[in-house]
């Protein structure tokens, strides 16, 4: 017997959300080869903001696996594509876009993800004062902010589902804390956030705690949460890439507001030149520049190397729309 946690994107606006349910397999053979193993499932659409009431069935298509590390032996997460009752794609389906500019794409694209959040509990970041605000930020990030126990949690986690998780750290307001996904192929790292997510919001419910990703969580001079997105092609990482990078950095300055567009709902609550962002009606880039829409980081300057990083996305963004974009913005469109 195993149990299958399906889990995907829904419908919802501005900024969709997970959904899952369950399938048990009693007649099990003991091995899951990969999604192909797991039948493809239905759910109702109408009540996920996906489908009208008069056709209401959506397809869950398995794309990839995971076992469950928050479960017992035999239990695996899904994530799964949402497709139509024909086998067409659904129009929120951003992971079949991320996958068509991918194939056959000669550039090798990289991703990697710094996926910031903040925990709640009772209405109020954790470690707040119930009717007052902390000491200021200062010492909070990678120092003495609260919530470690979780974000370890959830790092050990994903390591023992094979999540490609590169590190952790508590960050800029307290209560708020980071973890860090990639780089690799942006299929698989997109797929891999999601899950990470979704586990996140598992462990902080057994304390009665919740996760926000939004871009503000909290008025006043208190930093935002983004999800800064490196990214790099086979070219910027070889010997004197650092060139590519300044190219895709000027077709990037050209596309701005269409990269806007998709990079989270709120982030002008967020984007408004202050708090290490850029204001958001402004493109700009820098070295070592964390006020800047795009940094270029030092190490990458001294090498002539590596990769650039966005700062541009919000904490709420979809990351198959985030990367879709840089690649059609920088690698080209499809």
């Amino acid at each position: 017997m195993i149990k299958l946690e399906y889990i995907w994107i829904d419908g919802t606006k501005p900024t969709n959300k997970l959904r899952s349910k369950t399938k048990i397999i009693t007649e099990f053979d003991g091995t899951i080869n990969g999604p192909s193993g797991c039948p493809i499932w239905s759910f109702d659409g109408s009540s996920t903001n996906q489908a009208s009431g008069d056709k209401s069935d959506c397809v869950l298509q398995p794309v990839r696996l995971y076992e469950n590390p928050l479960d017992g032996y035999n239990s695996y997460i899904v994530i799964c594509e949402v497709l139509n009752t024909d086998e067409t794609p659904h129009k929120i389906n951003g992971r079949f876009k991320l996958r068509e500019i991918i194939n056959g794409n000669q550039d090798e694209p990289w991703v990697g993800i710094e996926q910031e959040y903040t925990l709640f509990k009772d209405g109020r970041p954790l470690g707040w004062p119930t009717d007052s605000e902390p000491e200021s930020q200062g010492d909070y990030y990678c120092g003495r902010n609260i919530g470690e126990d979780i974000a370890r949690k959830h790092m050990d986690a994903c390591i023992k589902c094979n999540i490609k998780i590169s590190g952790i750290n508590s960050e800029v307001m307290l209560g708020q804390w980071e973890y860090q996904i990639g780089a690799d192929d942006p299929l698989r790292i997109s797929d891999d956030l999601w899950v990470a997510r979704w586990l996140l919001e598992k462990i902080c419910s057994e304390d009665g705690i919740t996760v926000s990703l939004d871009p503000k969580p909290v008025k006043g001079d208190w930093n935002g949460a983004g999800a800064h997105t490196n990214f790099s092609t086979k070219a910027m990482r070889e010997d004197d890439g650092v060139n590519e990078i300044f190219d895709a950095i000027e077709r990037l300055a050209q596309n701005h507001k269409e990269h806007i567009k998709v990079y989270g709902d709120g982030n002008e609550r967020r984007l408004t030149g202050e708090h290490e962002t850029c204001d958001i009606n402004t493109f700009r880039w820098g070295i070592s520049d964390r006020g800047a829409s795009v940094r270029v980081p030092w190490q990458v300057s001294v090498d002539g190397k590596g990769y650039l990083e966005d700062r541009r996305p919000a904490a709420n963004m979809d990351p198959y729309l985030v990367c879709h974009k840089l690649i059609e913005t920088i690698c080209g469109r499809k």
